[in-house]
């Protein structure tokens, strides 16, 4: 009687698995297909971000080129949930994953300003590495210019200051370059 039971729920699992394998075969050939694709198309982003910004800190590149590759990733993970027959799941994590974004966004929004306003002052012209300023009531000659802070050289200390504050309010210092 027992040995009826395992017998019947072993066939039945192997059914399973059987009627399985085309899904999950069609799954790990989309895997590989899109691997081969996302690795490409970042070929092309970062040689692509390369050209059309040369002078830009390399640290900017790579922050794009992850952006890009986290939402390809993300989308092959979806898609690949819903070729193997989960779509509830992909939804359900898509959602999720908007949810947790919006938090994680709402939690990071200086450093995300600081991160944009970084892109700004980087190019700036007028704001460069050298240069005599007063920014946000430091005065000083700016020393380097990062994604998130700027440093600078005020009277042989170094300041550092968020570039989200300094890019809202800094005048240049006329013949003051140091």
């Amino acid at each position: 009687m027992m040995q009826d039971v395992v017998l019947t729920a072993l066939r039945a699992f192997v059914d399973g698995v059987v009627a399985a394998l085309p899904t999950l075969v069609a799954g790990v050939v989309f895997l590989v297909v899109a691997t081969v694709g996302v690795k490409l198309v970042m070929v092309g982003v970062r040689f692509a971000l390369a050209r059309a910004l040369p002078t830009e800190s390399a640290v900017y590149r790579q922050f794009v080129a992850t952006i890009v590759l986290v939402f390809l990733g993300f989308g092959v993970v979806l898609s690949f949930l819903a070729i193997v027959g989960l779509e509830g799941i992909a939804a359900s994590l898509g959602t999720a994953t908007g949810f947790v974004a919006l938090g994680v966004s709402y939690a990071l929004s200086g450093m995300i300003a600081d991160a944009v306003a970084g892109v700004y002052l980087l190019r700036d012209p007028d704001f460069n590495p050298g240069d005599r300023v007063d920014a946000a009531g430091t005065v000083g000659t700016v020393r380097a210019i990062e994604l998130r802070k700027t440093r600078f050289d005020v009277d042989g200390d170094t300041v550092v200051r968020a570039n989200a504050e300094i890019e809202k309010k800094w005048t240049k210092l006329d013949g003051e370059s140091g």
